[in-house]
């Protein structure tokens, strides 16, 4: 396994629609073992493959965060909303693309997903509170959109002109 580097917004690759997977290999399975890694060691619950700067409709998560708690790891690949509740939540949430930024965002609160698995087999499940938020906000990565995207226009160009700030000092390191 080898740590990814993750790109940090504003990067023209995160705003990008993603191509379907259509070849399920070693090279797919060593990609979602890579993200798997990245997203424990940043650490978060869900990483895009995007957000490595690959434009494949692949996704991890892992929303399991109690000390102690078995993990769970989860690679969707090609995953699609199929449902969602009328009942909605408010999470507040964060990107590893958009690292000491969070803001609340108001999602379906159940959904229910269809993905193929690293064999390509079809798979289906529902999920509700946190990995909802989850699933959700990570397959808006493959479609090119960020959290901050359903904030209002002020708070997203201030979010923006951090990131910004943060990449001119990261490239001067």
């Amino acid at each position: 396994m080898t740590l990814r580097h993750i790109l940090i917004h504003p990067d023209p690759r995160l705003k990008k629609t993603c191509e379907p997977v259509s070849t399920f290999d070693k090279g797919l399975a060593a990609l979602a073992d890579d993200m798997l890694a990245t997203m424990y060691d940043a650490p978060g619950i869900g990483l895009a493959a995007p957000q490595v700067g690959v434009m494949d409709r692949l996704l991890v998560m892992d929303c399991v965060k109690e000390e102690g708690g078995t993990p769970e790891p989860m690679v969707l690949v090609n995953p699609q909303v199929v449902w969602e509740s009328d009942e909605r939540s408010v999470y507040e949430e964060g990107c590893l693309s958009i690292p000491g930024q969070y803001a609340d965002v108001e999602r379906p609160k159940m959904v229910r997903v269809t993905w193929q698995d690293l064999e390509g087999k079809a798979q289906e499940q529902e999920f509700d509170e946190l990995w909802a938020t989850c699933v959700q906000h990570e397959i808006d990565h493959l479609d090119g959109v960020l959290f901050i995207d359903y904030l209002k226009p002020l708070k997203r160009q201030m979010i923006t002109r951090k990131m910004q700030k943060l990449k001119r000092e990261q490239a001067r390191e």
